[in-house]
């Protein structure tokens, strides 16, 4: 959530900046209604002095044979006018957190505007893989033939944008895993399995509701309503919500090994078939909780987290700076660490790295007393490290051989029983 003080101090570098994520904001409404909140809190306090003093005074007022009754009867009305300018005073100041609760987090100054046409590539790693002497599979023909998905048996069972691990497929899924979270248990992060059942107060300290409330998928019969996590950020980030933290907890590491369950499936383009979109993929996902001078080094420790375990597989990358307007609802500042699908001639994301300053903190009431023992709102930030739906084809594609093998990269081969070659079964 955008600081107000912010807005009513600073409303056209407000505008200016929303500007960039191509949200048109007027300021006006919320600076009015300010006025009138500050309005009634002078109504109120004044109301609620004038009640005190009056109640003092009852005491001398008696002692001197006068009117008490009167008094009294002042106090009375004064508390009930009082009642109704408080009343008028919540539902004010519900009207501007309406306002403000769905504006988009500020980005970056340094960020441009615009959305995906300006996302600038920083960083190349490896070779795009040039294929001679055979025409190269897309990892959907190379897992079937090599027996490690079942598509249409996944469709059977659950319909499209889905897909059954088999045999070998299962154990390199499993190998991904355990790849990923040994690196971050090394890295000093603390592993946790949250709850896949979230409550509406944690989609909206994450960012992702009101507005985007109706992109998750809800349960129903239940009460309050809930809904299931599309993504392990959106657990960690509140698990410690309406805390205060002291200073030497932070910065806070975290990694969660989930399922992520997205509405997003089927709205895409047809060529993003297979595993590259569906509406249930695996990903780890890492979050900080830090202080505000510590968010930058926390944000390029991630990024460069997310490239080495890439990097470790051996796989082609990039990195992307995305432009504001391509940066998700509730960060500041995103970078996409994205694999070559050979198939395809695109890179696409498999993590990424984002910095929502104290955007989601202030939302969920997240803070840490700072060496003076002022209160701060934390910087939150995640990355994912790293989501499988893409890194899984991304090997089959960029590792293929002219037989219809697949090598199998070196760090998970110890997880799979030293298997170092996948190669087609019969059918």
């Amino acid at each position: 959530m955008i600081d107000i003080k912010l807005i009513l101090e600073k409303p056209d570098y407000v505008v200016a900046a929303l500007k960039k994520k191509n949200w048109d904001f007027d300021p006006k409404p919320i600076a009015d209604l300010s006025a009138k909140r500050l309005e009634l809190l002078k109504q109120v306090e004044a109301s609620k002095s004038e009640q005190n003093k009056l109640s003092k005074s009852v005491p001398q007022v008696k002692k001197e044979g006068g009117d008490v009754q009167a008094i009294f009867a002042k106090v009375k009305a004064l508390a009930a006018s009082n009642k109704e300018a408080e009343a008028e005073l919540a539902k004010v100041e519900e009207e501007i957190k309406a306002l403000i609760e769905v504006l988009p987090n500020l980005p970056d100054d340094d960020l441009v505007g615009g959305g995906k046409e300006n996302n600038h590539p920083i960083y190349h790693f490896g070779e795009e893989r040039k294929f001679e002497g055979f025409t190269p599979k897309d990892h959907v023909e190379l897992a079937e033939s090599l027996g490690l998905i079942d598509y249409k048996r996944a469709a059977k069972i659950s319909g499209t944008g889905t897909w059954i691990y088999t045999n070998l497929g299962a154990r390199m899924e499993w190998a991904l895993l355990n790849y990923f979270i040994e690196n971050h248990i090394a890295d000093g992060y603390e592993m946790i399995l949250p709850p896949h059942i979230l409550n509406y107060e944690s989609g909206y300290t994450a960012g992702q509701f009101p507005k985007f409330k109706e992109d998750v998928f809800w349960l129903e019969g239940t009460e309050p309503r809930k809904f299931i996590l599309p993504t392990a950020e959106t657990a960690l980030v509140n698990i410690h919500r309406s805390e205060i933290l002291d200073l030497d907890q932070l910065p806070r590491k975290y990694f969660a090994y989930t399922p992520c369950y997205r509405r997003e499936a089927g709205s895409y383009r047809t060529e993003e078939r297979g595993m590259i979109r569906g509406y249930q993929f695996d990903k780890v996902e890492m979050v900080q909780y830090t202080t505000k001078e510590g968010s930058d080094a926390a944000f390029e420790e991630m990024v460069n987290k997310a490239k080495r375990l890439v990097e470790g597989l051996g796989l082609c990358y990039q990195v992307d700076k995305l432009a504001a307007g391509d940066c998700s609802h509730s960060m500041a500042r995103t970078y996409d660490i994205e694999v070559w699908i050979p198939s395809m001639h695109i890179y696409k994301e498999v993590s990424s790295v984002s910095n929502a300053r104290d955007y989601q903190a202030r939302r969920g009431m997240i803070r840490y007393r700072d060496e003076e023992g002022k209160m701060q709102f934390c910087h939150t930030l995640n990355g994912s490290g790293l989501a499988t739906s893409r890194v899984f084809p991304a090997i089959l594609e960029q590792f293929q051989q002219a037989d219809g093998s697949v090598i199998v990269p070196e760090p998970l081969r110890k997880y799979m029983g030293g298997i170092s070659v996948l190669k087609p079964v019969k059918k």
